[in-house]
């Protein structure tokens, strides 16, 4: 094979790679209606009977239905939620590196607390690179109940755009947002809903990052206690192979609704941290300092299993 063919080959590999799903489905059934008409045209040159005709037209008719039954399954898959790819995994900032008020709160039950379980929607998944918040939401789980009544969610602007790849996962557009307060504007509210409860998200390295990355900016500090029930999946249930939130909720038999939305997100996962507070104390995890501590071994193996 020459050098000029090689390129060729190269090239048209890589065309294919870069092409859109539905592009590829379609030129594929085409080029399938292509063949099957040349067979049934090059029958009806050899037999000459007129039926081959009406064959070639059954033929045609039958491969556009498929197509386009195809074609509607794929656009429907390319707008269901449930189908989205899960965050990567973000454990370059470590929740544990300053554990403030561990001293204070380690002893406690964890049956005893209050926790604020939070989520964040944001222009994509580099928070060191420029993105930012659209919206924020947290629930409070208090006596061992979420509390129904006491919810926050808000819009951000973010003051920048919103990439078409990152609305597919939110829904949340720019039009959405224009009129919305700063994350300067919002933040100090979420901190008063907080307070001093111990704080819940599902790869909760990723959200507090964005938090962290606006403490200079925004004079909000989030100093609180964090658990997260990413790392405390992997400690209950090792054997497992997804700890993505979707996987978790249904191992546990949690309904999730209002997936890839702050506050749905918020409420999945707070509906997820509720089962696992059974599952550690059956461990002989029942303080804080207890699943602090087990989570902190955790982030270390998965860290470290990175490496390989």
């Amino acid at each position: 094979m020459s050098a000029e063919d090689k390129g060729l080959g190269v090239g048209l590999s890589e065309w294919i790679k870069t092409m859109a799903l539905r592009r590829l489905v379609m030129l594929g059934f085409a080029g399938l209606g292509v063949a099957l008409l040349a067979v049934v045209g090059g029958v009806w040159l050899v037999t000459g009977q007129v039926g081959h005709i009406w064959g070639a037209a059954a033929v045609v008719v039958l491969t556009a239905a498929v197509w386009v039954i195809v074609d509607r399954q794929l656009v429907a898959r390319s707008f269901d939620k449930n189908n989205l790819p899960t965050r990567p995994e973000y454990t370059n900032f470590n929740l544990y590196e300053h554990p403030k008020h561990l001293e204070e709160l380690g002893g406690r039950s964890l049956k005893s607390l209050t926790f604020v379980v939070f989520d964040t929607e944001t222009t994509g998944l580099g928070p060191s690179q420029g993105d930012e918040i659209i919206s924020i939401a947290g629930v409070r789980i208090k006596d061992g109940k979420i509390k129904d009544g006491e919810a926050f969610t808000r819009l951000v602007n973010p003051g920048r755009d919103i990439p078409r790849a990152s609305i597919r996962f939110h829904g949340i557009t720019e039009d959405m947002v224009r009129g919305e307060a700063s994350i300067g504007d919002v933040l100090p509210d979420f901190k008063t809903f907080v307070g001093d409860a111990v704080l819940v998200a599902h790869n909760a390295a990723f959200d507090m990052k964005f938090l962290k990355l606006k403490e200079q900016a925004t004079g909000v500090v989030f100093d609180n206690l964090v658990l997260d029930s990413l790392l405390l999946s992997v400690f209950l249930e090792e054997e497992a192979r997804n700890h993505g939130l979707d996987a978790i909720a249904e191992r546990l038999g949690i309904e999730v609704k209002g997936r890839h939305t702050a506050l749905g997100d918020s409420l999945v996962t707070a509906g997820v941290f509720l089962r696992m507070l059974d599952m550690l104390e059956a461990r002989g995890i029942r303080t804080l300092g207890q699943a602090i501590e087990a989570s902190s071994r955790i982030s270390h193996v998965r860290e470290m299993q990175k490496r390989f």
